[in-house]
């Protein structure tokens, strides 16, 4: 018998990403320049890896790079300019919280995972000043909040299995869990739903956070970060911040120097319902910079598309080089089986001006949603 020859034998690599995609992938759409899928996805144990005509990102399913939730760190890659997210991932969710104070029992009720339920706002008896300082850099002391449900979605969520929803020109993942335990006198059981959409050839996906609740209070919020913290050392990575809510209807440009020093939520760049006007457009954005050459590159934004849905914002600078875009969500009075939901576009952009049009042709949307015939954005 003839051995076959090696170029008999040879797989082609576009070949081999097809073989270990997801049934249906190729079916997405195709390229019409050489017949190649727009988009690609593989799913392992650990996550989904979506690789669009213009963007890659990958979504955790357990033991991610850094957080559960969101995009995860270092994943979201804009093909055209070859910039990443310099932080710890996109759109990453937190606690189920409310306004108040936990004081009374923070440190008496112990949570299933080994941590404190009321641990959010510790530094209220915490006598090491030390600890203290640090709580309040990291969360201010002007408004007090505490935990309605727990875990700590991004880094203490267990492993899902996310829900992929393809359509002619777009890919979906949809990932739900619901909260393990609660503060006195509440109840555990609320749903986080969260879906993500990357339409074809944009450099932006779509996602909403939605939760159905069984519990009340008059002030219920999700907190997430929007777009997601930067990670720098004096301004390696970015060139400035744009806030869009700030300085009247001009937004307020920020260069890097201002991160420099760390500030804790409520000293500057922050945003509060009660106490700010509803802005008409909701954007946050970080100008990302090439750390050894220093040269600009996209804008990375992240747009909240019904305003009015911000209940607090920050933009502050921790120890460590780290700024904090953390964002809270509804804030108003809940009851059991009520839900709220804020919607969201993510992604890279040229131009300031751009965010905007691109804000004005969604704007007023708080839901999504998404089937094998499309996806539509709801109010």
């Amino acid at each position: 018998m003839i051995a076959p020859r090696k170029s008999l034998v040879r797989v082609d690599a576009s070949l081999i990403w097809l073989l270990i995609a997801l049934p249906g992938a190729a079916a997405a759409g195709d390229n019409p320049a050489d017949g190649r899928p727009w988009v690609r996805v593989v799913e392992s144990d650990t996550r989904i890896e979506i690789e669009t005509d213009l963007l890659a990102a990958a979504i955790p399913k357990k033991e991610p790079r850094h957080w559960m939730t969101g995009i995860e760190k270092g994943s979201f890659l804009d093909k055209a300019t070859g910039f990443r997210e310099v932080g710890d991932g996109l759109m990453v969710v937190d606690w189920l919280m409310e306004a108040g104070s936990d004081e009374a029992w923070s440190d008496q009720v112990i949570a299933p995972d080994g941590h404190g339920v009321g641990r959010y706002a510790w530094y209220t008896n915490e006598t090491d000043p030390a600890q203290r300082e640090y709580a309040r850099m990291a969360h201010g002391t002007s408004h007090r909040k505490r935990m309605v449900e727990g875990p700590q979605l991004c880094h203490r969520m267990k492993p899902v299995q996310p829900e992929i929803l393809r359509g002619k020109d777009f890919v979906a993942v949809k990932t739900t869990y619901r909260f393990e335990y609660a503060a006195p006198g509440r109840r555990p059981g609320s749903l986080w739903t969260q879906l993500i959409v990357f339409p074809r050839g944009v450099r932006y996906f779509l996602l909403m956070d939605r939760i159905d609740t069984v519990n009340e209070s008059n002030e219920m919020f999700l907190r997430n970060d929007t777009p997601g913290c930067i990670r720098h050392q004096g301004g390696d990575t970015f060139s400035e911040v744009y806030l869009s809510y700030l300085n009247d209807s001009r937004g307020l440009r920020i260069p890097a120097d201002e991160f420099f020093t760390p500030f804790p939520p409520d000293e500057k760049f922050g945003y509060r319902r009660d106490t700010h006007p509803c802005p008409e457009h909701f954007i946050r954005a970080y100008r990302l910079r090439d750390g050894a050459t220093g040269r600009d590159g996209p804008w990375l934004a992240g747009m909240t598309l019904e305003p009015s849905v911000v209940y607090e914002a920050w933009c502050s600078q921790r120890p460590g080089g780290i700024i904090v875009m953390i964002e809270e969500i509804h804030g108003r009075p809940t009851r059991p089986g009520q839900s709220f939901s804020a919607a969201h576009i993510v992604g890279y952009f040229d131009t300031i001006e751009e965010m905007h049009d691109l804000y004005r042709r969604h704007q007023g949307h708080t839901a999504l949603t998404a089937d094998p015939s499309g996806w539509r954005l709801q109010e």
